[in-house]
């Protein structure tokens, strides 16, 4: 027995004074004691069980992307840390803030033959260097009074977005620990004054000439700055592009509205940009994925941008830790200042758009499929029809997140994530999970619905994370597209490599059948016909805790994604 003073109950309290009140993991010899501690806690914490650590770190990274917080993913020595790494790795490049406890063998072990040595002693591996990469810190706790410093600066770093780690060996998580309770760092907002004033005379400048364009991205999720970017877009009277990863930080009924940007984008987006007098960047980089289609607009238009990091394109950019502050900061300029009355070249005034009206965008033409099962469009459309009010959805990446990031309409309230940093596939999964730990109770008591949407290829990676949805009863409907195939490889080996082989094609499998048969509470349903989705989709929603669905697709029809649409077939 103890009295609550180990370095484990420290931790404990520390992430709960934050607001987390879930950490995610794989349990084992090396970090039970935190799951002992978690337990001793339950008021404030409840420790998850994953079934893989991959998993576990997607759901923390879930989990912090849907609430603008943190997320804490913890896991044992060995094989469970570097299990760890590709998940982190997506939070790194996604910039997500994420914390890994790392369980490490006894310190008197250390380069002695451990079990699971990971020191860097003795011609074991060092664990600092491997996480190092991917983090903003990495520490290994050497005696329990070190805790509350390394503690402090772990959350530090994860201010500036991405993960910290600590690797905790487990005499020190044992070790009885005399400290003041954590008190965490106050977030510190810095934006660029200067830079900034830049941005505001240019945006003015531009808003005498014509139109305004906006591209968003992740950033205004991560700062809880969507309102803030909607009054934004409505004093500039501007147009609106997101980025892929960022469908949800504009709705698509909203004036103004011109749909996604880059590879799984819309030609409205492209339009305005041809007639637009500046481009602001709000919260992106713009990688490939956003810009992919519109390199020849971008080209030909000023560009200035907003955000935490410089982005890929030239342009003037304004750094902002906060873009919720600085967007308002912004509105404020604008709305103190007479208002600006628009012309065209021509000297015609440019009206504004109607508040309320529905935006129609023009979906990518692809080349028609006759192969078995439902077209991608179709599928995600008949999605779009169920959707209740504020339900969140989470995309595989592949030809399936393509088709999602392309068609998919989220309702308001709702949270979108496509995991774009690595790509990894299952991501979506453990994120899914992750997040609905965090939102399915709403104020009003009523339960919101998550919709994880992956290819059968990212389910036979990590979709028996189901497992956790149905221990904990969480109200998510999982639709795996069954192509029986990973069909993006294939969609590639058919444009780039003449169509000559396919490694890429497996034999036929039932998922649907296979989950039912596993877990015969399950809702499970395995539609033919886009009639019989639709009912499969209103029996899910219908339904308490979690459910599945399994449709099959074409594996040779190739999804909304530009680089496949202009390709030279070889």
């Amino acid at each position: 027995m103890h009295n609550g003073t180990r370095v484990v109950d420290h931790l404990v309290r520390a992430v709960s004074e934050v607001g987390v009140r879930h950490i995610f993991g794989v349990d084992g010899a090396n970090i039970e004691d935190l799951y002992d501690a978690a337990f001793d806690h339950r008021h404030a914490i409840t420790a998850v069980v994953a079934k893989h650590e991959f998993s576990a770190a997607t759901m923390a990274d879930g989990y912090a992307r849907s609430t603008s917080g943190f997320g804490v993913v913890c896991a044992t020595s060995g094989g469970g840390a570097v299990n760890l790494v590709a998940g982190l790795a997506e939070s790194f490049a996604s910039r997500v803030p994420v914390l890994a406890l790392v369980g490490q063998p006894p310190t008197v072990l250390e380069g002695k033959g451990a079990f699971q040595d990971t020191s860097g002693q003795a011609g074991s591996f060092d664990a600092v260097r491997l996480f190092r990469p991917i983090s903003h810190y990495c520490a290994r706790v050497d005696a329990p009074a070190d805790l509350p410093v390394h503690l402090t600066r772990a959350f530090q770093a994860l201010r500036h977005g991405g993960p910290a780690v600590l690797l905790l060996p487990k005499d020190i998580q044992q070790a009885e620990l005399i400290a003041p309770n954590f008190t965490p760092p106050a977030p510190l907002y810095r934006r660029d004054t200067e830079s900034l004033r830049r941005v505001l005379h240019t945006l003015r400048a531009a808003r005498a000439l014509g139109k305004v364009v906006i591209i968003a991205g992740d950033q205004v999720a991560r700062d809880a700055a969507r309102g803030e970017l909607a009054q934004l877009a409505t004093v500039l009277d501007a147009s609106v592009g997101v980025a892929p990863d960022a469908k949800d930080v504009y709705h698509h009924d909203d004036p103004g509205y011109r749909g996604i940007a880059g590879s799984m984008g819309h030609p409205e987006l492209t339009d305005a940009l041809h007639r637009a007098t500046l481009c602001l960047l709000v919260g992106t980089r713009m990688p490939v994925t956003a810009r992919a289609g519109l390199e020849g607009p971008l080209a030909e238009v000023p560009l200035a941008s907003i955000g935490a990091q410089v982005p890929f394109l030239t342009a003037i950019h304004a750094h902002s830790t906060d873009l919720a502050l600085t967007l308002a900061e912004l509105i404020g300029e604008f709305t103190a200042a007479t208002p600006i009355h628009l012309h065209n070249s021509r000297g015609e005034p440019v009206l504004s758009e109607p508040v309320g009206s529905e935006t129609s965008l023009t979906p990518l033409r692809v080349p028609a499929s006759n192969g078995p099962g439902l077209r991608y469009r179709e599928v995600v459309e008949t999605i779009n029809e169920a959707l209740p009010e504020g339900s969140d959805v989470f995309a595989d990446a592949g030809n399936t997140g393509a088709a999602v990031v392309h068609h998919l309409r989220l309702p308001r309230a709702g949270r979108f994530t496509v995991a774009l940093g690595m790509g990894g596939m299952g991501y979506a999964f453990g994120a899914g999970i992750g997040s609905s730990f965090a939102r399915h109770e709403r104020a009003d008591g009523t339960m919101r619905r998550t919709f994880v949407i992956a290819g059968d290829g990212a389910f036979f990676m990590h979709g028996m994370e189901i497992h956790t949805a149905i221990e904990h009863s969480l109200p998510i409907t999982f639709i795996v597209f069954n192509n029986n195939a990973h069909a993006m490889c294939i969609t590639r080996e058919q444009l780039y490599y003449g169509d000559r082989y396919s490694f890429n094609r497996f034999r036929p499998a039932y998922p649907g059948a296979g989950l039912a048969a596993m877990f015969p509470d399950l809702c499970t349903h395995a539609p033919i016909t886009r009639a019989e989705l639709a009912e499969s989709l209103r029996h899910c929603v219908g339904s308490p805790g979690p459910s599945f669905i399994a449709i099959d697709c074409d594996p040779d029809e190739i999804p909304p994604f530009t680089p496949f649409l202009t390709a030279p077939r070889r």
